[in-house]
């Protein structure tokens, strides 16, 4: 049932338009070499959804206007709220219910009444509004009071290439590069990234001898840009899902106690399930998928939970425990003993994870808590083919997750030696930004690591018992 939006009920705080910067969009669109969008006649057709290959998004602006027209239920309304003609604000109005495939609004003679899938993308847009109005706050504090312009930016009212030629020079440093990227001209970028900084008053960027580099106003603003598109991109498979379609892109970070079984599974059976999903994960230590993870690159992280000190803005959702084993190949000498004494591991050479590593620092907290030296390590390494080729190839041990090398363990190429390490204990889970509203695809995948977690963590207790069996025979 539609919902019923008045000028007397607000949904989104108006923005004082008269302070923003005027844009011409003939100009960036001639820069561009893309021609206006002419607004087809009538209502969006009922054709079907747009297909999960094409990478179609809708514009700043656009939202802008949708915004104004839920905030004041007619066209003509909205149009005086942002000093734009009517007929403009509905060609933006037409311009996203076409490529959504969806009516955003019910037109009747009191008024437009936002639809089920205009309160679903409602939700979105007011997300970014609310990016780009803390945008203009921490540029402000970062400059000065009178620092930052009102700049149309900050309103959604400028013109979206514009927006990604910055947030990919901020990324790739090298206009040539950011370029053939989009597509675009490299007087195009310099423009684009130029009216950008004109308007806002502040320099986004300094030349130094690595490339172009965000000053640190600028990094700011791509923080928030970043996650602006993120909600933008949600949007459309928020509206997908409404009709039955799950499709989109989910991003998970990926940490090693998470990518070996339980991600690879997970994502096996949600793609198999829903074949208009697509999943990308990205690799590398906590901080910098973090980093991602805060600017909207990512969905979740997937891997052993931080402190809840570690960061207010971040939070993680428990999924099961996990110890580091010590692990040697199945003809080590030491493959068939019942018992190791502790204090014979100060004999053993090592081949671990780099100095600093989160595995590594757990492991030497272990030794030096049985009052043992540091650990003897002639190979270091993070990379597991290289692990595992070295761990079959000689008599060195590790330290590591079982669940890192399930399958070694399960076709007994490796094997547990008896010596627990029950300090080394911590939590797998999924974090998250604590003011992310996840993504249909998101969800269900998460929903589907979670499901599968109990089941990995059973089988992983049962290989072990098999191994604690097989040397007491």
């Amino acid at each position: 049932m539609a919902g019923t939006v008045t000028s007397e009920t607000p949904i989104i705080s108006p923005i004082r338009d008269t302070e923003l910067q005027v844009i011409h969009d003939t100009d960036i669109e001639n820069v561009y070499r893309c021609p206006a969008w002419r607004a087809p006649s009538g209502r969006p057709p009922p054709s079907p959804f747009l297909s999960a290959v094409k990478q179609m998004q809708p514009e700043l602006r656009h939202l802008r206007a949708f915004l104004a027209v839920a905030d004041q239920g007619s066209a003509n309304r909205a149009g005086a709220s942002l000093f734009r003609a009517p007929s403009a604000v509905s060609r933006s109005v037409h311009k996203l219910e076409y490529e959504l495939g969806v009516e955003l609004f019910e037109r009747r003679s009191r008024g437009m009444l936002l639809t089920e899938y205009g309160r679903a993308l409602l939700v979105r847009a007011r997300r970014v509004h609310a990016e780009m109005q803390r945008a203009r706050t921490e540029l402000a504090s970062l400059v000065g009071k009178g620092g930052v312009r009102n700049a149309a930016i900050f309103g959604m009212l400028t013109h979206e290439r514009r927006v990604r030629a910055f947030v990919a020079l901020t990324e790739q440093h090298h206009m040539p590069s950011v370029a053939e990227s989009l597509g675009i001209t490299q007087p195009a970028v310099s423009i684009a990234v130029r009216q950008l900084e004109d308007s806002i008053g502040v320099a986004l960027f300094e030349r130094t001898s690595r490339g172009m580099m965000p000053t640190p106003a600028g990094a700011a603003l791509a923080l928030r840009l970043k996650r602006a598109l993120a909600e933008i991109r949600h949007a459309v498979a928020d509206i997908a899902s409404l009709r039955g379609i799950t499709q989109g892109t989910v991003t998970v970070g990926a940490l090693p106690l998470g990518r070996t079984s339980l991600l690879p599974e997970s994502i096996a059976g949600v793609v198999a399930k829903y074949p208009g999903l697509r999943v990308a994960t990205m690799e590398g230590s906590f901080e910098a998928l973090a980093a991602s993870l805060r600017a909207g690159d990512l969905d979740f992280i997937l891997g052993a939970l931080r402190p809840a000190e570690y960061a207010s803005d971040l939070k993680g959702e428990p999924l099961a425990e996990d110890e580091l084993r010590i692990v040697c190949r199945q003809g080590h000498p030491w493959a068939e003993r019942k018992q190791i004494p502790s204090q014979d591991l100060a004999l053993c050479r090592w081949v671990l994870p780099r100095v600093n590593t989160p595995n590594r620092m757990l492991f030497e907290r272990a030794l030096t808590a049985r009052g043992l030296p540091p650990p003897n390590v002639v190979v270091e390494t993070s990379d597991l083919a290289v692990l595992r080729g070295v761990l079959l190839n000689s008599d060195l041990l590790t330290a590591i997750s079982p669940r890192q090398l399930s399958y070694e363990l399960g076709t007994e190429l490796l094997t547990l030696l008896p010596i627990p390490l029950h300090e080394t204990r911590r939590v797998i889970g999924i974090t998250r930004r604590t003011d992310s509203l996840a993504s249909p695809g998101a969800v269900i995948l998460m929903e589907e690591i979670a499901r599968r977690a109990p089941a990995l963590l059973a089988s992983m207790e049962r290989k072990k018992v098999a191994a604690a069996s097989r040397r007491a025979r």
